[in-house]
């Protein structure tokens, strides 16, 4: 007999879905449009920015990309500089910061192919060095700011009321699903997600392929500080920092194995849902940070118990 499992994005989009209602239960105001879309606005910042980490997770070899959250305030000031409230130099700024983030995140897919740094340590020391540069760059003074179109572009109502971050975000998703499935480079990325020995003896170039995820994990993440520098109109030393961890939790937290080999963007998106929706109400039943973390651990080994151990998926 075959044996019934939930889907985890399923599980995830459900788990929101109840979290909203118990706000809703405890917190009259809480079942709200605007705090609806509110919800969906800070979700879509998170799991922007988490986008690269689920290419990374998914290519398996112990692969966690620590350093997002010092690339996502790098490519914000790289921004800001450049733009300094400029419309017109909204699009060449964006350039150059896609090409800072490829360029690091390249850094650390050659360290961890050509060096045998684990990505652990090697996103963890990118992470001090980029923080780094930031000091030498900045000397402590931040300046410049975003241009008026990009507050437009992330905060203005595009489509129906919906902010623009959410229909940045929903594209976003359409086009990680297309370079997933539809791609080459998506079947040889779950092909060293599940085994890399064999993905070799396939044909695969597992070291191009590892260094390429990488890279765009880092270009991920700049684009996730352009966006969430369009959002604060100025940027902090600290602005990318809160997102590295939840970041890798919005991944688990979607079903995405932890091994590799197995995961979408879109459990990403669900996930990054759940903790926003979870962050949310937390934060409306005013209870202390310390309460906040054990009921986030508990959540994510909740909803890991749920999935299961996913081995037969590498079957």
């Amino acid at each position: 007999m075959r044996r019934f499992t939930l889907n985890p994005v399923l599980i995830a989009l459900l788990l929101a879905l109840g979290l909203f209602l118990l706000g809703g239960a405890l917190r009259p105001g809480f079942l709200s449009a605007g705090l609806a879309i509110n919800i969906l606005r800070l979700a879509a910042f998170l799991a922007i920015i988490a986008a690269g980490q689920t290419l990374v997770i998914i290519s398996g070899g112990e692969g966690i990309d620590l350093s997002v959250g010092a690339v996502v305030t790098l490519g914000a000031i790289v921004v800001s500089r450049i733009v300094n409230g400029q419309d017109a130099l909204v699009l060449p700024a964006l350039l150059v910061a896609l090409l800072v983030g490829l360029g690091v995140g390249a850094i650390n897919g050659l360290g961890i192919t050509l060096l045998r740094i684990p990505p652990l340590v090697m996103t963890l020391a990118m992470t001090g060095v980029i923080q780094g540069v930031i000091l030498v760059i900045t000397q402590g003074q931040l300046s410049g700011s975003a241009a008026p179109s990009m507050n437009r572009l992330v905060s203005g109502n595009l489509v129906a009321g919906v902010p623009g971050v959410v229909v940045l975000w929903l594209l976003l998703g359409v086009g990680m699903w297309v370079l997933l499935e539809r791609t080459p480079y998506g079947k040889q990325l779950f092909a060293i997600g599940v085994n890399r020995t064999t993905a070799w003896l396939s044909g695969v170039r597992v070291p191009v392929i590892v260094v390429l995820t990488y890279a765009l994990s880092g270009m991920l993440a700049a684009l996730g500080g352009f966006i969430l520098l369009g959002y604060t109109q100025n940027v902090f030393l600290n602005l990318g920092s809160p997102y590295t961890l939840p970041s890798i939790a919005a991944v688990v937290v979607g079903g995405t194995l932890i091994a590799g080999g197995v995961g979408s963007y879109w459990g990403t998106m669900a996930g990054a849902l759940v903790l926003t929706v979870l962050t949310s109400l937390l934060t409306t039943l005013q209870l202390p940070e310390s309460v906040r973390q054990i009921i986030y651990g508990a959540t994510l080994l909740l909803l890991l118990s749920a999935y299961g151990r996913q081995r037969s998926l590498r079957q």
